[in-house]
């Protein structure tokens, strides 16, 4: 069961990827014209986070069938939700904080649930990582590092957001929690 669920895990990062890669290199090239720098702060430790997930610790004991199940839930979902993430922003995925000319606030698909379903989805392959791969204590640091580095990226996205759309953000944004559903 567990070579099973690391081919599906393996397989769902490779998913998740795709979509962000492929407008990545086959999208149009735009330059923002506001940017918020110190997200690249909160990438380095969402970055941290999911390398210490990947984290295999010689001789920890296998993972329990309940970590097995939780990840092989979980790692497919995170898929789905970077997929509809992608879908829904369309023109306006952008990997570094930052705002086009003709940006938009969206607020369909799953845009409707969370403020950032990307960090959410990022965070469930996190965890579903860790859950199949890494020991107890590493697996807390690497969710305490993501979550710090994905509270940095949200207040610098919602800081930009909310100077361009004013009221309309501040109205969504107290209306539709952050990235982690019925969390405010």
């Amino acid at each position: 069961m567990f070579r099973f669920a690391l081919v599906e895990l393996l397989a769902m990062w490779v998913v998740w990827f795709y979509p962000f890669l492929r407008h990545r290199f086959t999208g149009p090239k735009r330059e923002s014209n506001v940017m918020a720098p110190r997200g690249m702060w909160g990438l380095l430790l969402q970055t941290a986070g999911i390398l210490i997930a990947w984290a295999w610790v010689p001789h920890s004991p296998a993972p329990s069938q309940a970590r097995i199940a939780s990840s092989m839930i979980l790692a497919p979902l995170a898929a789905i939700c970077g997929w509809l993430c992608v879908r829904h922003l369309g023109k306006q995925l952008r990997i570094l904080a930052g705002l086009y000319p003709d940006h938009e606030l969206i607020r369909t698909g799953p845009y409707r649930l969370v403020r950032h379903p990307v960090y959410l989805s990022m965070l469930m392959l996190t965890l579903a990582t860790g859950l199949l791969l890494t020991w107890w204590p590493l697996l807390l640091l690497a969710i305490a590092l993501f979550i710090a580095g994905t509270e940095i990226r949200v207040d610098a996205e919602d800081g930009l957001l909310r100077a361009r759309f004013g009221k309309e953000f501040e109205d969504y944004r107290r209306s539709v929690p952050a990235y982690l559903p019925f969390v405010r």
